[in-house]
């Protein structure tokens, strides 16, 4: 079907939490398809967050977007080392069969898709210069401030946090595109952005924005709190644990991560694999049945006027969330991708045993020594006697 520009422009923004160059898109789009990327930093576990970008990187191909996947290697160990420069390797290739894999179980053409590993371009003698230049225009605290949302903060931070946000304007450059894609959290990165890549004589690009997807306990799902997230290779016990003991108190709408998982990931992934948005609330017949909800609206509506259970919610949203990840665990089944999630994170080396020496009771320590110091004086004298001729 052959979309207008107008048409386009819908689907590249509907849902988002923010456009920033909305007139530059639609000129754009004016005159032919826009290159666009999304990228992420290989470093914890993949939680069932992303499924939220990748919904939306399905509406960029439907619209005709060129769109490129950066997994960037070097952030990785820049933030703060949460990936150790020899687990970030591994780590690259297990992000790029995460990322596969969840496009595959939405239906998502991957032959439209371009993978790039950050490496590749930027370890190149171009792209260290520009760096440098970069690092002599930018102060401290842009720096520090572009990076504040999304670079881990410490008391005492290392110098690499403060080159995250350069080199992610650079990848703009870098990578060819039109537009940057990532989460709300992003936008000090995207205003960074466009304030100093004119200064090198780039352009400034469009950045679209999603916004942020809750955690189980309500706050900001994180990759390094287990407690808010579930991970896409967990077993289907561990998620109806982790939801189970989410937040979700009855007729309670805001600060709900169960309510907040259906609407950011239940809803959009079902239209995408389905044609058609569904949730199904599931009850027993003495309870009123199953209840079959087309959109997000009817579902919060009826929770905050109690007509659902919390207890229904979560078992129904656990029971949605294990099929989804279903085709996922099986791809990461096979021995290969074991021993690539090994690799990638292996077990924490063993502790070594400490052996505690036992002590005699009711005596200090000093007091024990001297005690075996006298002893080892008389056993000297005693053999010293033994040994003398008293004729």
């Amino acid at each position: 079907m052959v979309q207008t520009p107008e048409q386009k422009f819908e689907l590249i923004t509907r849902n988002l939490g923010e456009v920033l160059g909305a007139d530059q898109l639609k000129a754009t789009l004016a005159e032919r398809d826009i290159k666009l990327y999304w990228g992420t930093a290989p470093t914890g576990r993949v939680h069932i967050a992303y499924f939220v970008p990748m919904v939306k990187l399905a509406d960029y191909l439907q619209a005709g977007c060129h769109v490129k996947i950066l997994l960037a290697d070097i952030h990785a160990f820049l933030d703060n080392m949460k990936a150790p420069i020899e687990l970030v390797q591994a780590r690259t290739k297990y992000y790029e069969q995460v990322v596969k894999s969840i496009l595959r179980s939405l239906g998502v053409p991957l032959e439209k898709l371009e993978f790039v590993v950050g490496s590749s371009y930027e370890l190149s003698r171009e792209f260290s210069m520009d760096n440098y230049k970069l690092a002599a225009l930018v102060t401290e605290h842009d720096a520090k401030k572009a990076g504040s949302e999304v670079v881990k903060q410490v008391a005492s931070p290392a110098l690499s946090g403060l080159l995250y946000p350069g080199m992610q304007a650079l990848d703009e450059e870098y990578l060819g595109v039109d537009a940057q894609f990532g989460g709300i959290d992003q936008r000090k990165i995207f205003t960074f952005a466009e304030k100093y890549l004119p200064m090198l004589g780039y352009s400034k690009r469009i950045h679209l924005m999603n916004s942020m997807v809750p955690g189980l306990n309500g706050s900001k799902m994180s990759a390094s709190d287990p407690n808010s997230k579930i991970d896409l290779l967990d077993t289907k016990k561990e998620v109806q644990n982790k939801i189970k003991k989410a937040y979700c108190e009855l007729g309670v709408v805001e600060g709900n991560g169960v309510l907040a998982f259906a609407k950011n990931v239940l809803f959009p992934t079902s239209e995408l694999r389905t044609g058609h948005a569904e949730f199904v609330v599931l009850r027993p017949e003495q309870y009123g049945g199953n209840t079959v909800y087309t959109d997000y609206a009817s579902l919060e509506s009826d929770f905050a006027e109690e007509k659902v259970h919390p207890g229904d919610l979560k078992s129904s949203v656990a029971a949605a969330i294990n099929t989804l990840l279903d085709p996922i665990r099986e791809h990461f089944e096979s021995a290969e991708m074991q021993q690539l999630l090994l690799e990638a994170y292996p077990p924490p080396a063993a502790k070594p045993k400490v052996v505690k020496q036992k002590k005699k009771h009711n005596k200090r320590p000093d007091a024990v020594d001297a005690e075996a110091e006298a002893g080892a004086e008389v056993k000297a004298v005693e053999e010293q006697l033994a040994n003398t001729n008293l004729d």
